[in-house]
């Protein structure tokens, strides 16, 4: 029996691009199939039905029809907008972030419902959170679990044994924690304090409510912000994009790390 041509999902919007005079090509993240590409026609047109239901962020409820190239638009209902993403230039460069991470680190057509689950949650949070950095620093390591790519921060991981509280290793290529009697001595390596590993231990085991509970130092937030951009920045061979804008926006002092 031949697949019906017209199905329906919903989505979160990662991406889009424009194409032709009216058109936009959208990368979407769905709860069972994973990340899709398809094509929204006439979307930039002032009287688009659809236009307003498939902007950056949103979660919609659409019907799709499969193409030969790229599934079409056919259909949009908005479920969340998520409209203090919008609104407020810091929580819109913490949005811009963690749909990014999304969109990197997904393959196509591979369901992951837990990280759809988790990006949802977490547009939800940084909307009205007062610390979107420590939400992030929780999606981070969440995320990085739930694609593979989770740190071993308990023991070393190249000779298994329990760290110590001291100043320890933190090797993203090793994929973790290394002891002092394994940081090769011709190597740069970052030395995480025995609070950043706390942290970060804590951020990786522990369920939201607990995490947003902890009150971070300015200092430790950076070495904990750092560790996992490194972490990260490894992992998918480039830096994310939206960091430089983030970044651009601390030097103009119109975001900071809280304290």
């Amino acid at each position: 029996m031949t697949a019906p041509r017209v199905y329906k999902t919903e989505a979160v919007v990662l991406k889009r691009f424009s194409l032709g005079e009216a058109d936009r090509i959208l990368t979407l993240y769905t709860p069972n199939l994973g990340k899709l590409h398809a094509i929204a026609k006439g979307v930039r047109r002032t009287k688009s039905r659809l236009g307003g239901h498939v902007e950056l962020f949103t979660r919609s409820a659409l019907m799709l029809a499969h193409g030969q190239n790229l599934d079409v638009l056919t259909g949009a209902q908005t479920l969340d907008s998520f409209l203090p993403l919008r609104d407020d230039l810091q929580r819109t460069s913490w949005g811009i972030y963690a749909i990014e991470l999304v969109e990197q680190f997904t393959a196509d057509q591979v369901e992951n419902f837990p990280l759809y689950r988790l990006l949802v949650e977490t547009l939800h949070r940084l909307c009205d959170a007062p610390d979107g950095e420590l939400v992030l620093r929780y999606f981070e390591l969440q995320l990085l679990r739930l694609v593979g790519f989770q740190p071993q921060l308990q023991r070393c991981v190249l000779c298994s044994e329990r760290l110590t509280p001291t100043m320890n290793g933190f090797s993203p290529q090793a994929g973790g924690m290394l002891c002092p009697s394994c940081i090769p001595p011709d190597r740069a390596i970052r030395r995480l304090s025995p609070n950043t590993l706390k942290v970060l231990r804590f951020l990786q085991s522990s369920d939201y409510p607990g995490a947003v509970r902890l009150r971070l130092t300015d200092p430790l937030h950076i070495e904990v912000a750092g560790a996992l951009r490194e972490y990260i920045r490894f992992h998918l061979e480039h830096e994310p994009r939206s960091l430089s804008f983030l970044d651009t926006l601390r030097r103009q002092n119109l975001i900071h790390l809280p304290g």
